[in-house]
């Protein structure tokens, strides 16, 4: 899956920016903390969003016809 080495890149990107947020001493922690919590919120989604994959990748669906949610839609 191709997606998968994107997610990590993304990862490890994000666990760079914060790392170097925790690390900087001219921050306040208010400061730290409004810098932050949209990179943890990110960083949550995204790793979320990992193990859906990997979980989907190495447990792939046993239904040979495919998803059933189309045959119930009113077109």
């Amino acid at each position: 899956m191709i997606s998968i080495p994107h997610l990590e890149a993304a990862l490890a990107a994000i666990d760079a920016e914060i790392k170097a947020i925790l690390y900087n001493q001219s921050l306040s922690l208010s400061e730290k903390d409004e810098k932050m919590l949209p990179l943890l919120r990110e960083n949550k989604v995204l790793k979320q969003a990992h193990e859906d994959i990997c979980y989907l990748r190495d447990n792939p669906p046993s239904s040979p016809i495919g998803c059933k949610a189309g045959s119930y839609r009113e077109e």
